[in-house]
């Protein structure tokens, strides 16, 4: 039988809403919305009878599954599943400076140049050379057949790029909107997806 992987992106926390880019260096809270989230993805699965939580060491990916670790799962942060660093600009103001910066940095990898970083940060290269340990814990243990992983939503498109053997420049392929869920496949070592951008459990979800 195929392990199955539920990947989602962490809830939505205040700079989220505003725009503003956290990374690995800002350990955010989630907001009142990103707890509705939260509750709304365990409502909707929490009868998946999984086998281990994983979560970066940002309390933000935590949080999002706190419910299912209170049910007594076993637990456990990886910190290569932590968001790309993004340096200089983590925490500054929505701008359209800081938007002409992450325009042009985007372009840089899809253009195929892995890793442009900015000063202080991480290129998708980096993150993607970390991501190969979570990896290899996700393929090596078959005790644990079902499996939920929450993490950051640029080390979310790095990592399906890793798993499913696709080049960087294609993360785009891949969006992600708060606690969306990419279920993984894992055989014959290979990873596929099972479902993608899934967020049935956000319907009719209504935040105040």
């Amino acid at each position: 039988m195929a392990k199955q992987i539920y990947i989602i992106r962490h809830g939505e926390t205040e700079l989220n809403k505003r725009g503003i880019v956290q990374g690995r260096g800002i350990n955010s809270d989630l907001n009142d919305t990103g707890r509705a989230q939260a509750e709304a993805f365990y409502q909707t699965y929490k009868n998946i009878p999984f086998d281990k939580i994983y979560t970066s060491d940002l309390k933000r990916t935590w949080q999002t599954v706190q419910k299912f670790i209170d049910s007594d799962l076993p637990w456990e942060k990886l910190s290569g599943l932590d968001e790309l660093a993004w340096g200089v600009w983590e925490g500054k103001a929505n701008t359209e400076d800081a938007r002409d910066a992450f325009r042009e940095m985007l372009k840089a990898w899809e253009d195929g140049n892995y890793t442009a970083h900015f000063e202080g940060g991480e290129s998708v290269q980096d993150v993607y050379e970390r991501l190969k340990q979570p990896m290899e814990v996700l393929s090596n243990k078959p005790e644990e057949q079902t499996v939920l992983l929450c993490m950051h939503g640029r080390a979310m498109r790095v990592f399906l790029c890793l798993l499913l053997e696709k080049p960087l420049s294609e993360m785009t392929e891949f969006p992600h909107q708060n606690t969306v869920l990419y279920k993984m496949g894992f055989e014959d070592g290979k990873f596929t997806v099972l479902e993608f951008n899934s967020a049935v459990h956000l319907d009719g979800l209504v935040i105040d």
